[in-house]
């Protein structure tokens, strides 16, 4: 159970720090090429406020997670997918044609 709340921990630290424009934090929490996604959209969203983040869904296998939220900022629920990188987890981008496993 420890770890899907750092799981849900880390979904919520990148969409608070991207909305905030946290760039150390984001950098921190996902890997290079999902830093690099999330600063070439960022200037396009900036959100400040209550962030309402709720988990719907998540799930590892010890290696990769996924965690299926929700916040304010959208209208429909997103999902990361994290990687173990350095003892630590952290968002990355999916491959190509790789779908959430729910």
């Amino acid at each position: 159970m420890k770890q899907f709340a750092l799981l849900s921990e880390t979904a919520k630290t990148v969409i608070e720090s991207f909305y905030q424009g946290d760039k150390d934090t984001l950098k921190k929490y996902t890997t290079d090429e999902s830093y690099a996604n999330f600063m070439s959209i960022q200037d396009l969203y900036s959100e400040s406020g209550d962030l309402n983040f709720k988990v719907l869904k998540d799930t590892s296998d010890g290696k990769t997670a996924w965690v299926k939220f929700t916040t304010s900022y959208t209208n429909e629920p997103e999902t990361f997918k994290l990687i173990m990188e350095d003892g630590h987890w952290k968002v990355t981008e999916r491959d190509n044609g790789e779908r959430a496993p729910f």
